[in-house]
This record gives structure tokens, C-alpha cells and sequence, in this order.
């Protein structure tokens, strides 16, 4: 079998087969195929596409490529969730101790972040002491006792993943919905999840600029996820803006800890509600959305949710008094109000760019071995739809020097764009595909 018949093939319009995928796959992964072999056939896969079975292959055997996490050791059924990635999005820290508050196991592997802001593992790292490292044996031991773990995954989860999607940063070929489709439920599938939610995030701030091309990555991924024999269900929304109002580590852990205490709510609260419901519908822990909807909300209620969060920081050898008491969290020596020169009714707020301020405080990686400050960010005052008068504070920096965050203060000013007129938003959560 030959690389080059293989991209021909393919360059043709032609479906690859089982063996010639896993050859593919296995040939690269060990470094038998070269980069600009693979390289040409991912900008064919982009051009003429890849049916559900050559999906469901490819994402098969990139879980091959490596080891497996193997989840019997837990009792009942596993859920995980996975992110579509965007500004401000803490979902996990409050979503996942309100779901295992509600009987469904959570045993998720997650990732550090790479770029605006930093991923669950840099957020969960707020907690002094907390370790994302364990081993598996205790991560097992956790979810069992407790109900919840957060890990962060091993060097041997997907390798063929890693190495692939470097190759598709620098080649032009990320865009491409089969690729995507099994990088991300490759990653799932190894992690051993009975049940998996997607959230995929549309709009500025977000891979998927469009709805519509966020639907077809929530179809593609709710398909092979199901042809895989998952649980499986996507949820598409709105990243015209940030979510929630916190954007960096330790602030967004603040942030998920007021929702948590039932102190805030908004879109933050109503995507946790409605990933929340999708979870436990498709595991049969409630029958309805209704019933799971309720559930959810008496975890908060009863504050069942928020102890999860405190027993799991616990078992993972941070203080769990830290989820009670936020004033232990990181917190920036410097705080300075981003004041409007102008007014009106916020019309736009340009949510990468707003990534990037956080970025530029130090709240972000430019490169996976560059440090980040995880006490500093900004909190927004104002969202779309707001009026806002000239003076008024459209954010908090929380920064290390004065300079840095006069510096953010302008940067941020430059996201938002205003109108003489009332605003109205669109819906929030666009679409469920089950």
C-alpha cells in the first residue's frame, strides 16, 4: 500500500477503506509517512470531504495510535463534556459538580489552554495546591467516592491527534469538518465516557464563525460520537461576545463559584442548565428535560453542587474551604476601571479581541511552554444591549503594574462599538442536535 495511491484517491472524490485509513494513521503516527505526504492528503480530505464512515475509521484508529483510559473501574455511567473553546468559558467548573451532585459520574481529562485564556486544568490550578497530575488509580478512586474528578490527559491520550493537528495548524487545514470531527471525539473516545455533550460555540469569538457551520460540526460530531456507541448529544451557542462576565483563571473561578452559590445566572447559568439536561437525559438519570432542568436547579438550591466542587478540590489535594472563601484565590495588585469616553447602547463587543486583552495581561500562552499569571483578567460591566454613559466603567482590569493595565484599559475600549439606538440580542442557545 502507497501513501501517494492514497492521496490520489482521495484527491479524486474517492472513499478511503478501513485498511487504508489505519495505514495511514499508524504509518504517521510512527513516522513512516512524511509530513508533506499527510499534508496533501489533509488538503484533499478539505476539498472532497469524508463520509461518515471514513470519519468514524479515522477517529477509530487515532484512538489506537495510543493508550486508552479505561473506566470500569467506575461504577455506573461516565460523563464527560468537551468545549468548541471560546472567551470566558468556565462551563466545566460548574457544570460538572452540578451534574455528579445529580447522580451521573464525571470523569473528565482536560486540557491546558493555548492562546487568549487558559484552559479547565490553568483554571482548576487557581486552587493552591490543587493537582491536575494524578494518577489513575486515584482518579478512579475519586469518582467512585465523591462522584467527580478533573485530570489533566496524558502525553499518550491520541498521539496521532497531536501530532496531526500541529501539522493542520501550519498547513491551511483546519477548517475541515471530518478532521475536526475525529480530532475532538477521538480525545473523547479515549477518555472512556459512556455519555458525552458538546458544546460548539459560533460567532466572533469562536472557531465556528457561522451558525451554520457550527450546526454541521454539532451534527458530524453527535453522529460518529453515536455510530461509536456513546451517548451523545451537541449544544450550539452564541460567541458573539464573552460568556459569563470574568475573563482569566482565577477570576473565572470566582465567577463559576457565584453561579455555584446561586449568586449569578444569565447565559452562564442557562448553558450549564441546558448541557446539564442533555447529560443527564441521554444517561436516563431524568426522563424528561423538564425533570432534568429541576434536578440542576436544586443542586444549586441545596448547595449539593457547590460541596462536589469543594470535595473534589479536596480529594486533589488542594483546600476545599478555598470554594467557600474566594478572598484565598490569586488575586492581581493591581485593579483599574476601563472608563468609556463615549456613550450609547453597546451594540458589539468583539469577544477574540477581548481574549487577547487577557492575553496581553499575561492571563494566556503565545506558545505551549509560555507562563501565565492566573490572577489576572478583567470582569465586564457591561454586555450587549446595555446602555452605557459616557465615564462609566465598561470593565475591571486586574493587572500586575499599573502600565499593563492602562495599556488593557485601551485595548479594551477598541472592543466595543456603540450604538445611538435600543440593541437587541439574539438567542443565546441556538440550536440542540441529538
Amino acid at each position: 500500500m502507497l501513501m501517494a495511491d492514497l492521496i490520489a484517491k482521495k484527491r479524486d472524490g474517492g472513499e478511503l477503506s478501513r485498511e487504508e485509513i489505519y495505514f495511514m494513521i499508524d504509518g504517521y503516527t510512527r513516522g513512516d509517512i512524511p509530513d508533506y505526504q499527510m499534508s496533501a492528503m489533509c488538503m484533499a480530505i478539505l476539498l472532497k470531504g469524508m463520509s461518515d464512515a471514513e470519519t468514524l475509521d479515522m477517529t477509530r484508529a487515532m484512538v489506537q495510535s495510543g493508550e486508552t483510559l479505561d473506566l470500569s473501574p467506575i461504577d455506573g455511567l461516565k460523563g464527560d463534556k468537551h468545549s468548541t473553546g471560546g472567551v470566558g468559558d468556565k462551563t466545566s467548573l460548574i457544570l460538572c459538580p452540578m451534574v455528579a451532585a445529580c447522580g451521573l459520574k464525571i470523569a473528565k481529562m482536560s486540557g491546558r489552554g493555548l492562546g487568549h485564556t487558559g484552559g479547565t486544568i490553568d483554571k482548576l490550578e487557581s486552587f493552591p495546591g490543587f493537582v491536575t497530575g494524578i494518577s489513575e488509580d486515584e482518579f478512579f478512586k475519586n469518582v467512585n467516592r465523591i462522584g467527580i474528578a478533573i485530570a489533566g490527559q496524558t502525553a499518550d491520550l491520541v498521539p496521532a491527534d497531536k501530532k496531526l493537528y500541529a501539522l493542520r495548524d501550519v498547513t491551511g487545514t483546519v477548517p475541515s469538518i471530518p478532521l475536526i470531527v475525529s480530532s475532538i471525539m477521538s480525545k473523547k473516545l479515549a477518555s472512556g465516557a459512556d455519555v458525552i455533550v458538546l458544546d460548539v460555540k459560533c460567532g466572533s469569538g469562536a472557531f465556528m464563525k457561522t451558525e451554520e457551520d457550527a450546526r454541521r460540526l454539532a451534527e458530524g460530531l453527535t453522529r460518529i460520537g453515536r455510530l461509536a456507541g456513546k451517548k451523545c448529544a451537541a449544544v450550539i451557542t452564541d460567541m458573539d461576545q464573552p460568556l459569563g462576565w470574568a475573563v482569566g483563571n482565577a477570576l473565572e473561578v470566582k465567577e463559576a463559584i457565584e453561579v455555584l452559590k446561586g449568586e449569578k445566572g444569565g447565559d452562564l447559568m442557562e448553558l450549564c442548565l441546558t448541557l446539564g439536561s442533555c447529560m443527564l437525559t441521554e444517561a436516563g438519570v431524568a426522563e424528561t428535560i423538564e425533570q432534568a432542568r429541576s434536578m440542576l436547579l436544586e443542586s444549586i438550591s441545596s448547595g449539593a453542587a457547590l460541596e462536589k466542587l469543594s470535595l473534589m478540590v479536596s480529594a486533589q489535594h488542594g483546600d476545599g474551604r478555598d470554594v467557600y472563601d474566594t478572598s484565598r484565590l490569586p488575586l492581581a495588585p493591581v485593579q483599574y476601571e476601563a472608563v468609556a469616553k463615549t456613550g450609547g447602547y453597546v451594540q458589539r463587543i468583539e469577544a477574540e479581541q477581548v481574549g487577547l486583552v487577557s492575553m496581553h495581561l499575561g492571563g494566556g500562552r503565545a506558545t505551549k511552554d509560555s507562563g501565565i499569571d492566573l490572577s489576572v483578567g478583567l470582569v465586564l460591566h457591561k454586555k450587549v444591549g446595555d446602555k452605557v454613559e459616557p465615564g462609566e466603567s465598561l470593565a475591571t482590569i486586574h493587572a500586575s503594574s499599573l502600565e499593563k493595565a492602562e495599556e488593557a484599559a485601551e485595548l479594551l475600549r477598541a472592543c466595543f462599538s456603540f450604538s445611538g439606538e435600543p440593541v437587541e440580542r439574539g438567542s443565546f442557545i441556538k440550536a440542540i442536535v441529538r
